[in-house]
Formats: C-alpha cells, structure tokens, sequence
C-alpha cells in the first residue's frame, strides 16, 4: 500500500488574498513570492505534525474554524510580544510542555493560528 510521507502545503481560502498575504509577511516575516506563497525548507530533524480532532473541540477557538497552521519560531516569547507590539491579536495562554512551548494568535481575517517553539534538537 502506498502511504503519505509528509505534509506537502497548506492552502488559505480568504476574503482578500493580497491583504492577508501581506499581513503574513509584515507581521510572521513570511516572504510571499510572485506566485502566492512561500516554500519553507525543513532542517534535519524537523518535523510536521497531523492530527484530526473532534468537532466539538475548543482547541480551534471557533467552531466555524475548519483548520488551523501551526508555525514553528525560535523565540515565542519575542513572536508574541511583536506581535502584541504591532496590534495582533494575542491569545494570553502559553503552554510549556514536554513537546515545546506554545502560543496562539488570529491573523487578519480572524482565524485562529498557532506558534510552536520545539525544544532544543527537535
């Protein structure tokens, strides 16, 4: 049987592409080519992660949410509070874990995003 090796894209359907492409870059840093979107290249060690989760779950914020990017960041500490710095808005819970920590925040058409920062060799 042949399987699914990877996480190859993810794609956003948005009310205005162009301005929500540009508030990715000005706010995540995300350099945007001519065609839309960015390519970002996996290090050693890096990792996706997929997951399916009941439909009645909180962990999206809103049940009208059908999914949610996760974005991996060296510094969540500094990742929030630049965003908080440029009117973001910021979820206030952090979780610290076994798996790294974690930060939310909504992007300009309001959905729901997450920032990861692994620990140190993931």
């Amino acid at each position: 049987m042949q399987r699914v090796t990877g996480i190859g894209g993810v794609f956003l359907r948005a009310r205005d592409a162009e301005a929500l492409r540009a508030w990715y870059v000005t706010h995540l840093g995300i350099d945007v080519s001519e065609w839309g979107g960015h390519t970002f290249r996996w290090h050693a060690g890096g990792t996706t992660t997929w997951t399916v989760l009941e439909k009645d779950t909180d962990y999206l914020d809103s049940p009208d949410q059908p999914y949610m990017m996760n974005f991996r960041v060296d510094d969540l500490d500094a990742m929030l509070a630049q965003l908080r710095a440029a009117g973001v808005r910021v979820a206030e819970e952090v979780e610290d874990g076994e798996f790294g920590r974690f930060g939310w925040a909504y992007d300009a058409e309001d959905n729901r995003f997450e920032l990861w920062q692994p620990p140190r060799g993931r």
